[in-house]
């Protein structure tokens, strides 16, 4: 029998996000789990290898950030008429976001498989790593299917007001990965060792449990998923809805892995250690803010679905409340990494120049993680208020304005520490200016509210 959606509009607030993050955050730490597990095995084959992987980063966090877009424009689209619409509607609108996602992951994995190593190469991996990155993406890139279509049918689940099973599904396939990835990379019984090919290939099986399980509740238990997709008009009508919030929040997220390959390239320059150390510190760094995530995340839903009801005293009280978690969240943090830096970095290589590069970064970036978390919820609240430009705008001045170019100048003037630095400069800066932003412009939609009332 299909599951009542959840009506967020009324009700206790604090008791409403606590209940929907919690378990979005099991599934963000399942996913985080998924990344880390498969970087200490493969740190466990060498420096190489884990520089491979490291090389690899932005493009699996470009599509990440595509896939996230898509689910993004999909959740705040549904979110918004759950409530007010037939199921009907709603059922079309899922469908129709879905075969977007399956469109777009067509186009990506031609490009991608036929670019690989131009790609890479200008990345700066040189030929001694190339070979690696060529043999994990040869494999990667078949499972962006997996990837793509269970992001978007994860946010239909959740705009219904459901994180429970979407974090659980996560959970499920960070769970098979981490089985499956020592058998895989190293051997076992007559499974033959694969090295750096096995990581990739526990990353595709793993996420292909998500895609059967979502594809599952979408089409049985939620009754979300039809292949009636409507009139041609009526699918681009859709798309256009979707894309409004997906293009900006795909953008803004796209900004992300694309400067993080600049900067890669600036760290090559400092040696495979430090490549290796980046994407240690970068894979931490994903476990450290997923809860900030998570939050971003039912921030969206509950948002969405308050707009529609005008219920702006509802919208602002979850601001503040968010505000004041993401910064107790990053003093906590920031205290674990002065406490914790190195044996977090050492549980990954036990190189020491990799271990100390990677313990540098989380005593600088590190405690600028809460203002980085004001940015992230301040591009989720303006997804589910229908205003997605902003949230692209303060990414691209966050990684281009600022973290690109004051990285450029930070590693010519005092080495591998400027790049670090000029992230901490950025995420202090944008994070501020963007959660003030985002109060000046709710308080516009609600003078609007009022005045066309």
């Amino acid at each position: 029998m299909r599951r009542r959606s959840k009506n967020l509009t009324e009700g206790n607030i604090k008791k409403q996000l606590y209940t929907l993050t919690w378990p979005m955050l099991f599934g963000m730490m399942g996913m985080v789990i998924f990344n880390l597990v498969d970087t200490y095995f493969v740190g466990r084959l060498g420096v190489n290898q884990l520089a491979a992987m490291s090389f690899s980063f932005p493009i699996v966090m470009f599509v990440n950030s595509l896939s996230q877009g898509i689910g993004i424009g999909t959740s705040s689209l549904v979110s918004r008429n759950i409530i007010s619409e037939s199921r009907e509607n709603v059922r079309k609108m899922a469908s129709r976001a879905v075969l977007l996602g399956v469109i777009v992951v067509a186009v990506f994995v031609t490009i991608g498989l036929n670019t690989m190593r131009p790609v890479f190469s200008s990345l700066g991996a040189g030929d001694a790593i190339l070979d690696y990155v060529i043999d994990y993406m040869g494999v990667w890139y078949f499972g962006v299917p997996f990837v793509v279509i269970p992001m978007i049918g994860n946010n239909i689940v959740r705009a219904t007001g459901d994180t429970f099973l979407p974090g659980m599904l996560m959970v499920s396939s960070a769970v098979v990965n981490i089985i499956l990835d020592p058998m895989l990379i190293f051997g076992f019984g007559p499974i033959p060792a694969m090295g750096i090919k096995g990581a990739a290939l526990a990353t595709v099986i793993g996420r292909s449990v998500g895609l059967v399980f979502i594809l599952f509740v979408l089409i049985r238990r939620e009754n979300l998923l039809t292949v009636r997709f409507g009139r041609v008009k009526e699918i681009l009508e859709t798309w256009k809805n979707v894309l409004y919030i997906a293009g900006p929040a795909a953008i803004g997220m796209l900004i992300t892995p694309v400067s993080i390959g600049f900067i890669t390239k600036i760290i090559a320059g400092f040696g495979k250690e430090a490549v290796a150390a980046f994407g240690v510190a970068s894979r931490v760094e994903m476990f450290a803010l997923m809860v900030i995530v998570s939050l971003g995340s039912v921030l969206i839903i509950f948002i969405g679905q308050n707009i529609s009801k005008n219920q702006f005293a509802r919208i602002f009280h979850s601001l503040n409340y968010s505000m004041k978690f993401s910064m107790l969240w990053g003093m906590l943090v920031f205290v674990l990494f002065i406490v914790l830096g190195k044996p977090i970095a050492s549980v990954f290589t036990d190189d020491p120049m990799v271990i100390d590069i990677a313990r540098k970064y989380f005593y600088i970036v590190g405690s600028s993680y809460g203002f980085q978390g004001l940015l992230m919820l301040s591009a989720s609240s303006f997804n589910g208020i229908n205003k997605p430009y902003p949230s692209a705008i303060f990414s691209v001045v966050r990684m281009v304005g600022l973290y690109a170019p004051f990285a450029w100048v930070g590693a010519k003037i005092i080495g591998i520490s400027g790049v670090f630095w000029a992230g901490f400069i950025a995420n202090i800066v944008v994070g501020v200016l963007s959660f003030r932003y985002l109060h000046k412009t709710v308080h516009k939609l609600k003078f609007a509210t009022k005045a066309r009332e």
